[in-house]
């Protein structure tokens, strides 16, 4: 028996109207940064995580806009702030909450749209769960 993967996952490709525009929000998001290989007219811009084993974030130029909602999606845990101070900062960069779904508890999430209206969700950090 061998223990190799069938395959990696080398991307994860985001639809979008304004690639370079929509990396850069993405980048702010990740702290990942946006190749080297790419431009702002550039039909497609990857975003290059720090670990060679993680896939890069792809996203590629359509002509038609995003219509109905995600059906596949992000859901981001904070390492280094709580959930609501993560939610303050992507809003700050351009996202726009659109479900607000947290708990006075603590439990619960919030769930955001990108520039271009990729829903994604910000759950309570680690150290909020414990």
């Amino acid at each position: 028996m061998t223990s190799a993967l069938p395959f990696r996952i080398q991307h994860v490709t985001i639809d979008s109207h304004r690639p370079y525009a929509l990396a850069q929000f993405w980048s702010t998001v990740t702290g990942w940064p946006i190749s080297h290989e790419d431009e702002p007219d550039s039909p497609e811009v990857a975003l290059e995580p720090p670990d060679p084993n993680l896939p890069e974030l792809l996203f590629v130029t359509v002509a038609d806009r995003k219509i109905g909602k995600n059906r596949l999606h992000f859901d981001l845990m904070p390492l280094a702030t709580t959930r609501d101070e993560e939610v303050e900062r992507l809003v700050a960069a351009g996202a726009t909450l659109v479900d607000d779904r947290r708990k006075a508890n603590g439990r619960g999430w919030a769930v955001l749209a990108d520039p271009e209206g990729n829903e994604f969700c910000v759950e309570a950090s680690q150290a909020e769960r414990e």
